[in-house]
Order: C-alpha cells, then sequence, then structure tokens
C-alpha cells in the first residue's frame, strides 16, 4: 500500500506562490506516476499537473505556464509548484499516484490518494 502525505497549502493572494509537496512511501515496483488534483467547490475533479519516474511531466491547459511539477532524485516527493495564482486556483488539492508507464499517467484512475490540502487564492 503506497501512503501519500501532503504538506503545504494555505491563503494566498491573487499574483502570489504557494508550494505543494507530497512525500510517498511504501513503493514495490519503480515505475509510477505521481499527480496533483484539485477540486473546486461543486466543480468537477481535475488532473492540473503530472509526473513520472520515466521523467516526463504535463500540464492541465488552466495551470501551463504558472505551476511546475518535480520528482525528487529519490522519486518519493513530488512538489508543486504554483505562482502567478488566481482566484480559480481555489481548490482541495490532493496528491495521487499509480504504478504504470506514462500512458497510464494520463488515465485518471489513480490508485492511491493523500488526504488532501486547501488552496484559496483571494481577488
Amino acid at each position: 500500500q503506497v501512503r501519500l502525505v501532503e504538506s503545504g497549502g494555505g491563503s494566498e493572494q491573487s499574483g502570489g506562490s504557494l508550494r505543494l509537496s507530497c512525500a510517498a512511501s511504501g513503493y514495490t515496483d519503480n515505475t509510477y506516476c505521481m499527480a496533483w488534483f484539485r477540486r473546486a467547490p461543486r466543480g468537477e475533479r481535475e488532473r492540473v499537473a503530472t509526473a513520472s519516474t520515466e521523467g516526463l511531466t504535463s500540464f492541465a491547459d488552466s495551470v501551463k505556464g504558472r505551476f511546475a511539477i518535480t520528482l525528487d532524485n529519490a522519486k518519493t516527493t513530488v512538489t508543486l509548484q504554483m505562482n502567478s495564482l488566481k482566484p480559480e486556483d481555489t481548490a482541495m488539492y490532493f496528491c495521487a499516484a499509480r504504478y504504470g508507464n506514462w500512458w497510464r499517467c494520463l488515465d485518471d484512475d489513480y490508485s492511491f490518494w493523500g488526504q488532501g490540502t486547501q488552496v484559496t487564492v483571494s481577488s
């Protein structure tokens, strides 16, 4: 069982920056994906950024150019750097992981989830 522990988040003004981190433990395979999802109030879940142990990343159009995702050298901590924040970035953010190659990373059916951390951006 993979365990994910998130940290970071909080409140920030529009145009500011926040950083989220997610520490993973319990992997039993070397090929997997880690991603950040978010769910806004009365909104649908959105996968905003994805990183894989193969060194690939992807971003939702809504955050391209503003968010960055990194997987550390140990490939157990994924960080989401959020810049130029907008009020519409306000959401509960979840770290998620699944085993598999890159094409599986782009499927939203992730197996393991963190508890979530709130991000609130005020105008």
